[in-house]
């Protein structure tokens, strides 16, 4: 924890993001939230190319005033080196459905990824990574850095994976486990103290058009002309992919939730891996039998299986209703 302004203790977070439309609003989240301290931003690529996904994030920083926030740039595909398969039917051509970010911001100051190293020694012991995209760079800095490269980070917040559910991206596996599985797994084996989100609930986590219709009426943040147009964008997708539901999830909004709320969700200690290749790639795998294999207790990880959906949205309006992004 850090103190902010003398009185707010906020948690110092560096996120981990490809935006994309989820992704933006947990950015804005971030943003707004009174608890975090955004301590920085790595965009790579994922639901948009890694330039886009730099544009956006670039975008949402400026309509924040928080120019301070460093942005580094992340990877611009896989470690398997495969062709990256975008979603513009989801998150739009340029990933925040219908709107694109002005071209006055092509010359924002964006960092390599040295910077990462950087900041988790500045904030030494008081930082949580927080991580919403795909795996590709947390993983490549156990490779280019060695395996205690991250050792000074808290904790590491993970949207990923699906147990004993379906996958959103295949039959079994979710998207930013399958799009570097490799990755996935590294980070999974190597990092520790793991909160890992997976779709169980955050398919779940779902705001209703409702809900937005008020917040565009009545926020007052930078951010209340993108929600509408944005979320309608997402919620048509899904439409189209899951007929009959009521609105769209925001799953990356949840690891941040989860850590500012820690009520939120419950959790189950479980060892996971990823499986790397075939027909199963990007599975998660964790021994849900009742007596399960013993694992040394360093390996666990903490899946999260319930979560407070109600909850949830009242959070999500309060954030978003309470207009503190001067804060910092």
């Amino acid at each position: 924890m850090k103190t902010c302004g003398g009185d707010v203790m906020a948690y110092n977070v560096l996120l981990f993001s490809d935006p994309g439309i989820d992704d933006s609003f947990a950015i804005m989240y971030a943003l707004l939230n009174p608890d975090i301290n955004l301590v920085g931003i790595v965009s790579g690529y994922g639901n948009t190319p890694k330039e886009q996904s730099i544009k956006n994030t670039a975008y949402l920083i400026d309509l924040a005033g928080r120019e301070d926030i460093p942005i580094i740039a992340g990877a611009a595909g896989p470690l398997s080196g495969e062709p990256v398969q975008f979603y513009p039917e989801i998150h739009g051509p340029e990933g925040l459905g219908p709107i694109k970010p002005p071209e006055s911001l092509q010359k924002v100051e964006v960092h390599d990824i040295n910077k990462i190293l950087e900041i988790i020694n500045q904030y030494k012991d008081n930082i949580i990574i927080v991580n919403v995209g795909r795996l590709t760079e947390l993983a490549l800095m156990f490779i280019l850095y060695g395996n205690n490269a991250l050792k000074n980070v808290n904790a590491f917040y993970i949207m990923g994976g699906a147990f004993l559910v379906p996958g959103n991206i295949s039959a079994e596996a979710e998207a930013n486990f399958y799009s570097d599985s490799i990755a996935s797994n590294i980070v999974m084996e190597k990092a520790h103290n793991i909160y890992l989100y997976p779709l169980n609930i955050t398919n779940k986590a779902i705001i209703t058009p409702d809900v937005i219709d008020f917040l565009s009426e009545n926020s007052p943040t930078p951010f209340r002309p993108l929600l509408k147009p944005a979320f309608e964008y997402y919620f048509k997708a899904y439409q189209k992919n899951v007929p009959g539901i009521k609105g769209a999830p925001l799953h990356d909004v949840v690891p941040l939730m989860a850590l500012t709320n820690p009520e939120f969700v419950k959790y189950i200690p479980k060892r996971v891996r990823v499986e790397e290749f075939g027909n199963a790639k990007g599975k998660s795998i964790a021994d849900f039998r009742p007596k399960p294999d013993p694992e040394p207790p360093e390996t666990l990880d903490y899946i999260g299986m319930e979560a407070d959906i109600q909850k949830f949205v009242i959070n999500f309006m309060e954030v978003f209703l309470k207009g503190d992004y001067e804060k910092n």
